[in-house]
């Protein structure tokens, strides 16, 4: 599956963030985009279909919260499904990879140098 991930920030300090207008027009199946900068970390907005690839984060923890449809993340030993309104923490060095079956809205929260794919 081919990935569309934006590293650039899209949105300055005190500007309006259009996170639903954003979401709204994605019309790719995977596609994430850095909406701003939060002191050391970043702020990324994902609309996901289809399943990631496994990897992990050695020195970065990484958070997702749905704000729409249902995200499945899995682990070594286990899946967790998350619906809309719930979030996961998934700790630096842990082995996950996210998938989702309908449309995903996501957001998450991880630290400004992680390599969004993975190291």
């Amino acid at each position: 599956m081919q990935y569309e991930i934006h590293t650039d920030i899209k949105f300055k300090p005190l500007e309006l963030i259009e996170a639903g207008r954003l979401a709204d027009d994605c019309h790719v199946p995977w596609w994430n985009q850095t909406l701003c900068r939060v002191n050391d970390c970043v702020a990324r907005l994902g609309v996901f279909l289809g399943e990631f690839h496994w990897h992990k984060h050695e020195l970065e923890d990484e958070l997702f919260f749905v704000l729409e449809g249902e995200l499945l993340l899995d682990l070594a030993d286990r899946s967790i499904t998350l619906a809309a309104r719930q979030g996961l923490l998934v700790p630096r060095g842990v082995l996950h990879r996210t998938r989702a079956k309908t449309r995903t809205v996501v957001l998450m929260i991880e630290a400004a140098g992680i390599t969004a794919t993975g190291d």
